[in-house]
């Protein structure tokens, strides 16, 4: 028959072991977590630069097309600008003529 005290000594050898688990579960978590997290690559400078370059030579024919048009739109404005004012001087020139009659 287990006395009371072999039951206490048991049950405590028991809730060690457990615990000895439980920690080796979470050291070998711990190395496997470090290991990953050291195979993983790590981007340099060079490379971020690299990625930066090729992401606007990939787009730099859209950036042409935006400036084309910006370009062609600067380019209307000026040519009414030029009619409007042209336009000013013969209504300005006509009505200085009347006004001398």
């Amino acid at each position: 028959m287990a006395t009371a005290t072999n039951l206490d000594v048991s049950s405590e050898h028991m809730h060690t072991n457990t615990r000895n688990i439980w920690i080796g579960i979470a050291v070998g978590a711990a190395v496997g977590v470090g290991i990953a997290l050291s195979k993983r690559r790590r981007t340099t400078r060079w490379d971020s630069a690299k990625e930066i370059a090729h992401r606007v030579a990939g787009s730099s024919g859209d950036f042409a097309d935006a400036t084309r048009a910006i370009v062609d739109r600067i380019a209307r404005i000026y040519e009414e600008s030029r009619h409007v004012v042209d336009e000013a001087a013969a209504l300005w020139s006509q009505g200085r003529r009347l006004a001398g009659r």
